[in-house]
């Protein structure tokens, strides 16, 4: 069993064998039951683990053309990209989404996109959304009705793209209109794992801003933010802790702007939590940026993507911390995987075709020890329960919570309001749940690395008919009729098919 000491196996083997009746566990009026983290196997979490890119380009054979679905490993092993990300993100124009005025190419069949979707959803993954106005860089990203419908608007430099002034009446009309319709189908957390609420400026990274008047700068953030908050009430909202946000001087890297923390604090206020797009780019991903994250550690997620694309223009060897040589990327990798490890990230990424290849065909150690080590992993040390118990009483269990991860579970969201927590249930002979007592007071944005968590729970049993059960524990979510909610760090053999930790027997008298 994974992650097991040999004096521990013989525990489970006993707590199993308890289970299904081999022992009179039931006569023990006391139980304690220890565990060790399982740092295997993926845990497909919301707002923890890989992020797997989709391109621009998507179409039909994407899968198949960058071999997503046959990645050779370094250490020999051929595995699914999607079997180690449980998150897609899709960086993608506003155009793409909505072609026409009220065409939601999401909604159709018939669409590229609908049919990205779809696959993403046959492979249990949930989506993240980045949509870019600016096309000064990439081509026409804003749809051109809005054009068409009088919005004034600036032209790149080879004369073909327009984009709207983000301060313009008609485009943020049109916008407002499309981001709803866009929250009316994904303000949903199964279907959508964040997203990327900004989306203005140079790639939608939230620099190199061209305003009308700007004067604007401001007024144009609190619109916007209040938009997504408003549209997206379910989905974590993550905004680009960038030193220029929203800046008007069209350039992307300098000194940090003055009004940068003014605008992050009310993205913050609004509910939204961070991110930041160069990470392993020691000139961009600077101080101002590692200590803002350490003042948010634990507080908010912090999401990650890695600066240096190593297949293209980039030249990655000319970084100025000197550990990144020509011909290399694995040193990029590493130094991606440094930076988020010291801003505690709860995501990093996969980034997209080559670099996806780098990361498994030369970093793929990496991989398995963000898996192990990155975001949260949540597992009991220690659950003690009663074997014996009386009809309609109470009994205590104590218990013990740990995260062997360096990132932190986000209960504390606006978006979850504290959603998930520590449940216990009484199962039947067929593994069933017959009645599930949830722990309301358990905080679970509070179990951090190095410090376990011990409760005390009462549990009432009135209602609950004589005979034998079996105790279980799950991370329940407290949306959906208390179901199991997140998979917890241990070896998936003690589970139940529906998530749940299987304890021991108990005798209701």
């Amino acid at each position: 069993m994974n992650g097991m000491k040999m004096c521990q196996r013989a525990a489970v083997l006993c707590l199993l064998a308890a289970t299904v009746g081999l022992l009179p566990s039931q006569a023990a009026r006391r139980q304690c039951f220890r565990f060790e983290a399982d740092t295997v196997r993926v845990l497909r979490n919301p707002l923890n683990g890989w992020v797997m890119y989709l391109g621009r380009t998507w179409d039909d054979d994407f899968w198949a053309r960058e071999g997503y679905d046959a990645m050779e490993t370094s250490d020999g092993c051929v595995v699914r990209v999607s079997d180690y990300a449980s998150t897609a993100y899709l960086r993608t124009s506003w155009a793409s989404l909505e072609p026409e005025e009220g065409h939601y190419a999401w909604r159709d069949p018939g669409t590229r996109i609908w049919r990205l979707f779809k696959t993403l959803r046959d492979r249990n993954m949930r989506i993240a959304l980045r949509v870019v106005v600016d096309g000064r860089d990439q081509g026409q990203n804003t749809p051109l009705y809005v054009i068409e419908a009088g919005a004034a608007c600036y032209t790149s430099e080879n004369g073909r793209h327009k984009s709207p002034y983000p301060d313009d009446p008609v485009f943020q009309a049109k916008y407002a209109k499309f981001i709803r319709a866009l929250a009316e189908d994904f303000n949903d957390p199964d279907k959508m794992d964040f997203i990327d609420a900004f989306g203005l400026g140079k790639w939608g990274e939230s620099h190199a801003m061209v305003y009308r008047d700007p004067a604007n700068k401001i007024p144009v953030f609190e619109w916007i933010t209040s938009l997504y908050s408003e549209a997206f009430t379910r989905v974590p909202l993550v905004i680009h802790y960038h030193r220029l946000l929203a800046d008007p001087n069209g350039t992307s890297w300098g000194e940090v702007s003055p009004e940068t923390e003014q605008l992050l604090n009310i993205a913050i206020r609004k509910g939204y939590c961070l991110r930041h797009d160069a990470f392993g780019m020691t000139d961009y991903y600077q101080e101002w940026e590692k200590d803002f994250a350490r003042r948010w550690n634990f507080r908010l997620p912090i999401l990650m993507e890695g600066g240096w694309i190593t297949a293209a223009h980039h030249r990655y060897w000319i970084d100025s911390s000197g550990k990144y040589r020509q011909g290399h990327s694995e040193d990029v990798r590493r130094g991606e995987f440094e930076a988020s490890r010291e801003a505690h990230v709860n995501m990093m990424d996969f980034r997209i075709n080559d670099e996806v290849r780098s990361w498994f065909s030369k970093a793929f150690d990496l991989v398995k020890r963000f898996v192990a080590e990155g975001g949260y992993r949540l597992y009991p040390s220690e659950i003690e329960t009663p074997g014996r118990a009386r009809c309609n009483g109470t009994v205590q269990i104590r218990s013990c919570w740990n995260n062997v991860g360096w990132g932190y579970c986000p209960t504390n969201l606006r978006q979850w309001n504290q959603c998930y927590k520590v449940a216990y249930a009484l199962l039947d002979a067929g593994q069933r749940p017959v009645r599930v007592f949830t722990d309301l007071q358990t905080d679970l944005s509070t179990w951090i690395q190095g410090h376990p968590v011990r409760y005390e729970t009462t549990v009432d049993l009135h209602g609950v008919d004589r005979g034998s059960y079996t105790w279980a524990v799950a991370l329940v979510d407290t949306r959906k009729g208390n179901c199991v909610g997140l998979e917890m760090a241990v070896d998936d053999a003690l589970l139940t098919p529906d998530g749940w930790l299987r304890l021991g027997r108990v005798d209701i008298r």
